[in-house]
């Protein structure tokens, strides 16, 4: 993975790489400014995490999806409240329900059939924060908190027919929401529409808004090597293509020996 050539990446903060799932490529090669704290939350440095297990803290560790071989080696250091939103953990809880955080867990998108079975102890504020619990907030609006749905990517439509209702600093996180918040600019907070995902384009044509510590924890900020040189390929294809198609000799003669098919549209 490669930044995109408009980030300078001597303005990015490497506490904000740290949690980056994109920038691991990049922290491998910088160890030494790796934050190691923030570095428990990236999926993707597990791997890392493995080689410098002194630098592990087990409760944040308990959040992180790709973690379970390395918590399931030392389950009397997991922290049950923070694993109970950690959607791979499922099999974990399901065997040990009785340290279920039920308001963590009422957020953990892989828990719905437990929530659905177990209705009397959902946090409606925290499920209203679950991607995978639309349904079961549409069939109870009255327990919608619109402060987290306003987040909740799952719930664009929804949001989208209760404008009044949504909490538009919540929704500039929400990455389903980028046509809301285009149209919608004198209600931008620069520094937290930074770590949208969905809002690269905009954060480029506004770089001097831009919170860089917030960006620097944004995926997108990223681009495969592959797709770039993929994209860069094709342009160059593209441009010698146009350039012979579009010469004007070869124009002209196409016009020529196709002047009778040619009629407006209206």
């Amino acid at each position: 993975m490669k930044l995109l050539d408009w980030v300078p990446l001597e303005k990015l903060d490497w506490r904000g790489l740290s949690m980056n799932p994109n920038a691991i490529e990049l922290l491998e090669k910088n160890l030494d400014k790796v934050d190691w704290f923030q570095l428990l939350w990236n999926p993707n440095a597990i791997h890392l995490l493995k080689k410098n297990p002194w630098n592990i803290k087990w409760d944040i560790l308990s959040y992180n999806p790709n973690a379970m071989n390395l918590l399931e080696a030392n389950p009397e250091k997991i922290d049950w409240d923070i694993l109970s939103c950690n959607p791979s953990a499922i099999h974990l809880l399901e065997k040990n329900p009785w340290n279920i955080k039920w308001q963590w867990l009422s957020m953990n998108p892989g828990a719905i059939h437990m929530l659905e079975a177990n209705p009397e102890k959902i946090c409606w504020r925290a499920l209203s924060k679950n991607p995978n619990a639309i349904h079961m907030l549409e069939a109870n609006p009255e327990k919608i908190c619109w402060d987290n749905l306003s987040r909740n990517p799952s719930a664009i439509h929804f949001i989208e027919k209760n404008l009044d209702k949504v909490h538009w600093f919540q929704l500039l996180w929400n990455p389903a929401a980028i046509h809301l918040i285009e149209a919608n600019p004198k209600k931008i907070v620069w520094d937290i529409l930074s770590e949208n995902t969905n809002a690269i384009q905009l954060l480029e044509k506004n770089a001097e808004r831009i919170d860089f510590l917030r960006l620097s924890r944004n995926p997108s900020i990223f681009v495969d090597d592959r797709q770039a040189l993929s994209k860069e390929r094709v342009e160059t294809l593209r441009e010698e293509l146009m350039e012979r198609t579009w010469h004007p000799e070869r124009f002209r003669s196409w016009c020529l020996e196709h002047d009778d098919e040619f009629y407006l549209e209206v």
